[in-house]
């Protein structure tokens, strides 16, 4: 039998250079394992995770909920699991998955925040914006996460050739290192040629990065979530991220007739399932509207 850290370092490189996932990622897989390994050590005196039965697992799960750990955390583990435990399969590890009679919990759906119309309406016409280069580039930050629905992580990442002026669009890199190419309306276009050309007026030299901070230099993601608050702040109260724009974009597309499969394509979704979970925002606001106009409602 292999050492528990080779069959766990060669699972994360399969991760990382076969599926390409996320440094973040990986780093929550590889917690996930060492949080199981220590446990089974802990109460069963094996360090052997690979033989790991049914039942070490299942009271691993069950002292998790005694923890009162977040349910959707916990299902994150036990997805950490089967994906791990198949791999074993796969190399002839071990011939029997102990994952088989492991289900995930059951857990409230989560409904995703978003911005009103009026109030990120407000944010971008009415706030008054620092003149200059900070001016430009924290409403282009808030501009390019409602415009294009874009992560954090693919709007830090964006170069200054990815942005095709004439075709009108930006090619990102999502999840995996998959790259997609999302339009850009007219008015996005106009806020970043105005960032071009204070940028350029700020800096001598600068990061081949679009969006760049005080220094001239890539952004850390910190630094994007600080600005993205901090406007959200003064007109909306509850959630104030990017993610929650992100939210907002397919929120406003289906409340204004787009089609599903179109706003998957856009966030770069590789289920329609993930993007579905817009239509309860968009339900909502039908019901209203049945409410108020329906005679026998």
């Amino acid at each position: 039998m292999k050492s528990v850290e080779f069959m766990r370092d060669s699972f994360l490189q399969y991760l990382k250079f076969e599926k390409r996932y996320s440094s973040h990622t990986l780093s929550a897989y590889e917690n996930d394992l060492t949080q199981l390994s220590d446990f089974i050590a802990d109460q069963y005196q094996s360090n052997e995770i690979a033989t790991a039965d049914y039942q070490f697992i299942r009271s691993w799960v069950v002292s998790l909920v005694e923890q009162k750990m977040n349910p959707l955390t916990i299902n994150r583990k036990i997805a950490t699991l089967r994906t791990f435990y198949k791999f074993l399969q796969r190399k002839q590890v071990i011939s029997n998955n102990p994952m088989l009679k492991i289900k995930a919990l059951k857990t409230a759906k989560n409904i995703p925040h978003f911005v009103e119309e009026n109030a990120i309406n407000n944010i971008l016409d009415h706030t008054a914006f620092p003149d200059g280069f900070e001016g430009a580039r924290d409403k282009l930050i808030i501009e390019l996460f409602y415009g294009t629905g874009i992560r954090l992580s693919e709007l830090i990442n964006i170069k200054v050739g990815d942005i095709n002026f004439y075709e009108k669009n930006v090619k990102v890199t999502g999840k995996r290192d998959k790259q997609r190419i999302v339009p850009l309306h007219n008015n996005l276009v106009s806020s970043i040629l105005n960032y071009k050309i204070e940028k350029q007026k700020e800096f001598k030299v600068f990061d081949d990065f679009m969006i760049v901070n005080d220094k001239g230099e890539k952004c850390m993601p910190i630094f994007v979530y600080r600005i993205v608050r901090k406007y959200l702040s003064a007109s909306t109260t509850g959630k104030r991220s990017p993610h929650v724009l992100r939210h907002t974009f397919a929120t406003h597309l289906l409340n204004h007739g787009a089609d599903l499969n179109a706003i998957k394509d856009l966030l770069g979704h590789t289920s329609l399932a993930a993007t579905q979970v817009y239509t309860h925002n968009s339900l909502d606001k039908l019901k209203k509207i049945f409410d108020q106009a329906h005679p026998k409602a």
